[in-house]
């Protein structure tokens, strides 16, 4: 399971459990972001998969295979670690992914980096509101604390390659069964997530979705037993249609 741009394994917290009382699962924190070190100097997503590919021939038995879970910037990771690893990666499921060839939809940050006490908790909680949440309400103290540690240990600049089509030519090399899940608010994609939903059903006729009602782009922490439960219909590859 790899988590989003600036983000660490924590985007997973509320899913864990959940996937961890039956599988073996791996959720680490990609390279520059959270508590790994800096890839390579002029590192892309592309190069990241292959970093992705070697740890993994680190941690798994040698023919061991894998189902592959990407959240925003980790979808587009995990579509270029499948692109390399055709032999083990079993399936591929991205979630609120961007890098598709389609407009993303603005969404106004604020910059963190010199705030601290009350003003930094505020920006956090508006950042969140804007990009990670549907409805505001739901942003708890947990999610607050997630938010303010990432924006403290990350260091790799990823939000600039959401607005390509990285992703959907990554796929198009895969071999890996498809699927998609996206929260029916997602802030990058609204008004027009059915759109991206139709794009992944394009690039594999197979491909399972799912639309999570009502949850924004941090989808699995928002609505995670929603979460959860969609994205084990898709690894029995027994999703509804959304």
């Amino acid at each position: 399971m790899l988590h989003g741009g600036s983000g660490s394994w924590r985007h997973w917290l509320r899913n864990i459990p959940t996937f961890a009382a039956d599988r073996l699962v791996l959720c680490p924190d990609l390279p520059g972001l959270g508590d790994s070190d800096m890839p390579p100097d002029g590192a892309i997503p592309q190069t990241i998969g292959g970093i992705l590919r070697d740890g993994l021939n680190m941690l798994l038995r040698p023919g061991e295979g894998y189902d592959l879970v990407g959240f925003s910037f980790g979808a587009l990771c995990a579509g270029h670690l499948a692109a390399v690893d055709h032999e083990r990666c079993r399936s591929l499921t991205v979630v609120g992914a961007g890098a598709l060839g389609l407009p993303r939809s603005p969404t106004e940050l604020l910059k963190v980096r010199h705030l601290e006490g009350t003003a930094r908790e505020e920006a956090n909680r508006h950042n969140l509101a804007a990009l990670m949440f549907a409805d505001a309400t739901r942003i708890d103290e947990v999610a607050l604390a997630i938010q303010d540690l990432h924006t403290r240990r990350a260091r790799f600049k990823s939000r600039g390659f959401a607005n390509t089509d990285s992703l959907k030519q990554a796929i198009l090399r895969s071999r890996a069964p498809l699927a998609c899940i996206y929260g029916e608010q997602d802030a990058i994609a609204r008004p027009h997530v059915p759109s991206r939903i139709e794009l992944i059903r394009s690039l594999q006729a197979s491909a399972l979705t799912e639309m999570i009602r009502g949850a924004g782009h941090w989808v699995a922490y928002e609505a995670a037993a929603e979460f959860d439960a969609a994205l084990a219909r898709i690894l029995a590859r027994e999703s509804v249609t959304a």
